[in-house]
């Protein structure tokens, strides 16, 4: 695996399971499945070899292509009390023709 952090290379299959946090169910995000893409909420540090090789390994497709999208959080107020949303990253995921995931089965 390809960290930016050196401490979370590791070869053990969880280390897949720490760059994957979850998948995106939105419209725009189901929407990409017409054109063989799952989006997923990953972690921070991560990159696009590290997400491709994690994504790969488990659930066993080929992947053609990674796009990387950074949320920056926002600032909320809610009953006039100031929130901070968190910054987030996302994985959009091509997958090569004939592979699918389907997202709504879990991990």
């Amino acid at each position: 695996m390809i960290f930016a952090d050196k401490k979370q290379q590791g070869g053990n299959a969880s280390a897949s399971y720490e760059v994957i946090l979850a998948p995106v169910l939105t419209e725009k995000a189901t929407n990409g499945s017409q054109h063989n893409q799952v989006t997923f909420r990953v972690l921070k540090s991560a990159t696009k070899p590290a997400i491709k090789q994690a994504v790969e390994k488990i659930f066993n497709v080929k992947v053609k292509a990674v796009n990387t999208h950074n949320r920056q959080g926002k600032t909320k107020r809610f009953r006039g009390r100031v929130g901070y949303r968190s910054d987030v990253k996302f994985a959009v995921v091509t997958l090569a023709e004939g592979s699918s995931i389907d997202v709504t089965t879990g991990l």
